[in-house]
């Protein structure tokens, strides 16, 4: 899958490539993508599409920063 991030106005965002959503508030989300982990922070929050089998995920509310976690490398058995 590919991971695109498409921000209209601020204030309907929409990602793709997302495996997973750990957690979310007005304030916050926080998604796991193809891309590693990207936290979203802003106001009035809210998932207005979820579908995970496509791994579409759409956000209303007002975005304030996107921020990308840094990727943790996999760790092989027996190293």
């Amino acid at each position: 899958r590919t991971h695109n991030v498409h921000i209209d106005n601020r204030n309907r965002t929409s990602v793709t490539g997302v495996s997973d959503v750990e957690s979310f508030n007005e304030q916050e989300i926080i998604l796991e993508t193809e891309a590693g982990g990207l936290r979203i922070e802003g106001e009035g929050l809210h998932l207005s599409k979820l579908n995970l089998d496509d791994g579409q995920v759409v956000i209303e509310g007002e975005v304030l920063s996107l921020e990308y976690e840094p990727a943790v490398p996999e760790r092989r058995p027996g190293l």
